[in-house]
């Protein structure tokens, strides 16, 4: 299907301005009890953006998705959808998509029948019914699926017709809560970038949630890191990972070493941080930490590298000794003990001209000042 029919589906035959809808939590809370699963969170997502809500289990992620959707009721704050207020609309009048991790298709129902419920509770004609499912269909790449039955499926194509389903009645906002959970690591993949690839089409506004950092790197226009009920960070995926705010964003995006100490002094522009056994290191300034602060210097282990004799201006350096050696095919994982028994991950590509460690060998390590983080 050319993207000029997908707009037409849409119903924005133009292709002008977002076609997805404007959504803001405003100081949403929820509490079971007690228990207060998710604590004051406010987003603004943008219309047509891809936002990913990210956390560990428990981190009220999947809460927060429910609010939006109408299957959770706010405690306090309000939800909007086009600056409408939602917290009090029952959820089959908030016309929004939703894609569950177990698809929720119904078994006794074929493809078709699957994707044409919606519609039929919107009381359309069997004529437009069946124009768009067999367009949405087209769309998710099961033309002709029409008359099977979801145990007839792969895990992949079941979750395309949930997808398909959750697209036939145009929501201006899609949900999907762990929609690749349940499929293996290649299937996932290529689903990851199928999904990317039909929202950057249709410019309907996805809200994702899931656990696996790597997947919402990949897919998310943004990213709200949510840890106990708290958004951490919300910001690009590369600000994320490059710049975290809090050691939790830090250890949970990506993989980092922390390096603790005490923050000694700072020009401005560079901090110094007293480490036992190791004495200085450095870190670009971060605003609000005065001296005597106990802090954590943080860098990823693609940043360090092994050097042989000393380090260059703006680097620091340190020496140690390989505690572990792991082999990941295309590249070696080194453990290496400092002095003072702190350890640090470095990632050595697996290529000729790299020197090879093993477990016992000193080394001497280092990386570039303005790697370093410190949280």
């Amino acid at each position: 299907m050319t993207a000029t029919a997908n707009r037409e589906m849409r119903g924005d035959p133009d292709g002008l301005g977002a076609l997805g809808a404007r959504v803001v939590f405003d100081r949403i809370e929820k509490r079971y009890g007690a228990v207060v699963a998710v604590n004051d969170v406010s987003l603004d997502i943008a219309p047509g953006e891809f936002v990913t809500l990210l956390g560990p289990s428990g981190s009220g992620k999947t809460t927060t998705l429910m609010m939006l959707a109408g299957f959770e009721i706010p405690t306090a704050g309000e939800i909007y959808v086009d600056d409408d207020p939602i917290a009090a609309v029952p959820p089959y009048r908030r016309n929004i998509g939703m894609v569950f991790q177990n698809y929720a298709l119904f078994p006794h129902m074929t493809v078709g029948e699957n994707i044409a419920f919606p519609l039929q509770m919107r009381r359309m004609s069997r004529a437009e019914i069946a124009s768009k499912t067999g367009e949405v269909l087209e769309l998710v790449g099961l033309p002709g699926y029409e008359g099977r039955y979801p145990r007839q499926l792969s895990g992949g194509q079941q979750q395309r017709v949930a997808v398909a389903r959750a697209l036939v009645f145009n929501p201006r906002v899609l949900l999907m809560d762990e929609p690749l959970g349940a499929l293996d690591k290649q299937l996932r993949e290529r689903l990851q970038l199928e999904i990317k690839a039909l929202h950057e089409q249709l410019g309907v506004t996805i809200i994702y949630v899931t656990h696996d950092q790597e997947e919402a790197l990949i897919m998310s226009d943004r990213i709200a890191v949510m840890n106990e009920g708290l958004i951490e960070q919300f910001g690009q995926p590369t600000d994320l990972y490059d710049e975290p705010a809090t050691r939790f964003v830090a250890d949970f995006i990506g993989e980092s070493n922390f390096i603790d100490g005490t923050l000694t002094q700072h020009d401005g522009a560079t901090a110094c941080v007293d480490v036992s056994g190791l004495g200085e290191l450095h870190a670009p300034a971060r605003p609000g930490y005065a001296a005597g602060t106990v802090v954590a210097l943080t860098v990823r282990p693609e940043k360090i590298v092994a050097a042989e004799n000393g380090s260059a201006p703006g680097m620091n350096a340190v020496a140690g000794v390989v505690e572990d050696v792991v082999f990941v095919g295309e590249m070696r994982r080194y453990v290496v003990r400092m002095p003072g028994g702190q350890r640090l991950v470095l990632k050595a590509q697996n290529r000729i001209g790299v020197q090879n460690f093993e477990r016992g060998d000193p080394i001497r390590v280092c990386w570039n000042v303005a790697d370093g983080r410190i949280v």
